[in-house]
C-alpha cells in the first residue's frame, strides 16, 4: 500500500482559495458582529449571507454531508484540510455551513428524522436559516451520562419531559433542541435513554440562565429546565432506549472536527509567535536570536506538527474503514492530545508577546481557556486516555512465563539454539 503526504493538486487549489478567503473576508467578521449563531443580529444578513453565497457557488458548502443533502460527501481527510483554514476564526464554520452543534444535529436528523421532520427542521438547518441546540449534559451527570435524571414519560400520544440540563449549546438562539431523556429507569444503563426533537416554542421550556466561557461575546450555553414539556410520540429519534446509538452518529465526527479546528487555532498562535520573535529586540538583539525563544519555537513547532499528523492519520483511517468504532482508539488519542497542544502553543505565544500577550488585545488567554473547554467537551481527556489504553491493550496478551519476553538471558539461549552452529569449531 503506497503512502504520500501531498494533497491532490486540484483540491489544493480549493484549500488555497479557502485560506485567502478566510483571512481577507471571514476573519474581520469577529470584530463587527456578535455571536456567529445569532442569525437575527444587525447586519448579519448584509455581511454573512454574501460570503455563504460565495462558498455555495464554489461548491464548498456543508461538505461533510452527502450529495443527497446538498453537500460533497467529503471524507475526513479533505474536511481536515478545510477546517485547518476556516477553523482560524469563529465565523469560519458558519460561513462554510459546518458549525457545531448543527453539523452533528443535521446528521442525526438525516439518519433518524421522518420526512416531515426533515422538511421542518433539517432543510432549514442545512440552509442556515435556523440554528439548533444539543441538550444532553446535566448538572449532576458530568462525564457519566448514566447518571442523567431528566425523564420522558409516555402519556397517550405524547412524551412528557421533566428535568434539568446545562451547557445546552446555543439554546437561546435555537429553533429546536435535540434532547436526551430517561424513558426506562429499569433498563440496562445504556438502554435507559431516548432522544427527542423538542421545538423551541414548546410550553414548559425554561432557560434559567446562560453560561459563558472566557472570551465569548454572547454567552449562549444554557442552564435550562424542562417543566412538563410535551412533544408528540413521533418526535423520538430512533427507537426507545437508543439514545447512545443516536448520539454516536454525531460524536465521532464532531470530535474530529474540534481537533481539526484546534490545529487551525494553534497554527494561528504559532504564526503570531514567530512574527513577534522576528519583530522585537531586547538587550541588544532580536527575540528570535535568544536561545530560549528558539527552543520555544522549536518545541511548539514539533508538537504542532506531531498533532497535525495524528489528526490526519486518524482522518485517513476513518475514510479507509468508514466506521468510527473501528477507529475509536485513534479518535480518543486525538481528543486526549488536543487540549495540551492548544494550551502549550497558546502559552508559548503569550510568553513571547510579553505583557501584551496576557491582555485582551491578543487572543492567547481566550485560547488557553478554550484548551480546557476542548479538554472537557465531548468527554474529558481522562476518559479518552482510558479508552486509548483499553483499546491498545486488546492488541496484546500477557506472558505465561515468570520472566518477560524481553528477558535477555532467555533470548540469548534461543539465539544460540538456532545459530549456535556459527560458533562450532
Amino acid at each position: 500500500m503506497s503512502w504520500e503526504f501531498m494533497t491532490d493538486p486540484e483540491f489544493q487549489k480549493e484549500i488555497d482559495w479557502i485560506d485567502e478567503f478566510v483571512r481577507e473576508e471571514v476573519e474581520p467578521l469577529e470584530y463587527v458582529l456578535g455571536s456567529p449563531v445569532d442569525l437575527k443580529q444587525p447586519h448579519f444578513d448584509e455581511l454573512v449571507r454574501p460570503l455563504q453565497a460565495q462558498v455555495k457557488a464554489r461548491g464548498l458548502w456543508a461538505c461533510h454531508l452527502g450529495p443527497e443533502l446538498g453537500g460533497k460527501g467529503y471524507g475526513q481527510v479533505k474536511l481536515a484540510l478545510m477546517n485547518e483554514q476556516f477553523g482560524r476564526t469563529r465565523f469560519g464554520p458558519l460561513v462554510f455551513g459546518a458549525q457545531a452543534p448543527d453539523t452533528g444535529n443535521s446528521e442525526i436528523l438525516a439518519h433518524y428524522g421522518t420526512p416531515e421532520q426533515k422538511e421542518r427542521y433539517l432543510q432549514p438547518l442545512l440552509d442556515n436559516r435556523i440554528v439548533s441546540c444539543f441538550s444532553m449534559t446535566e448538572p449532576q451527570g458530568g462525564a457519566d451520562p448514566t447518571q442523567f435524571r431528566t425523564t420522558a414519560v409516555a402519556d397517550g400520544d405524547e412524551w412528557v419531559i421533566n428535568g434539568e440540563k446545562w451547557f445546552s449549546s446555543n439554546a437561546k438562539f435555537a429553533s429546536f433542541f435535540i434532547t436526551m431523556a430517561v424513558t426506562d429507569k429499569e433498563a440496562p444503563p445504556h438502554r435507559r435513554m431516548s432522544m427527542f426533537i423538542v421545538p423551541a416554542e414548546t410550553a414548559g421550556i425554561e432557560i434559567v440562565h446562560n453560561l459563558g466561557f472566557h472570551g465569548e461575546s454572547d454567552p449562549s450555553h444554557a442552564y435550562m429546565r424542562y417543566n412538563d414539556v410535551r412533544v408528540p410520540r413521533q418526535n423520538m429519534l430512533g427507537e426507545q432506549g437508543q439514545a447512545f446509538v443516536v448520539a454516536q452518529t454525531r460524536l465521532g465526527g464532531g470530535r474530529m472536527h474540534h481537533a481539526m479546528r484546534t490545529v487551525a487555532q494553534a497554527q494561528k498562535c504559532f504564526d503570531l509567535m514567530c512574527e513577534r520573535a522576528l519583530s522585537r529586540t531586547t538587550k541588544g538583539s532580536g527575540l528570535a536570536d535568544k536561545q530560549l525563544v528558539q527552543q520555544m519555537i522549536s518545541d511548539t513547532w514539533i508538537q504542532l506538527r506531531q498533532f497535525r499528523l495524528l489528526v490526519l492519520e486518524t482522518a485517513w483511517l476513518i475514510d479507509h474503514h468508514n466506521d468510527y468504532l473501528k477507529v475509536r482508539k485513534n479518535i480518543s488519542a486525538v481528543k486526549a492530545t488536543m487540549p495540551k497542544v492548544l494550551h502549550d502553543v497558546a502559552s508559548a505565544a503569550l510568553q513571547v508577546h510579553g505583557a501584551l500577550g496576557i491582555s485582551t488585545d491578543m487572543p492567547f488567554t481566550d485560547l488557553i481557556i478554550n484548551s480546557y473547554h476542548v479538554g472537557l467537551a465531548d468527554g474529558p481527556t481522562e476518559v479518552h486516555k482510558i479508552t486509548v489504553a483499553r483499546q491498545v491493550l486488546r492488541e496484546y496478551r500477557g506472558g505465561d512465563e515468570i520472566f518477560p519476553s524481553g528477558y535477555r538471558p532467555h533470548l540469548r539461549e534461543k539465539a544460540l539454539a538456532r545459530y549456535g552452529f556459527l560458533h562450532e569449531g
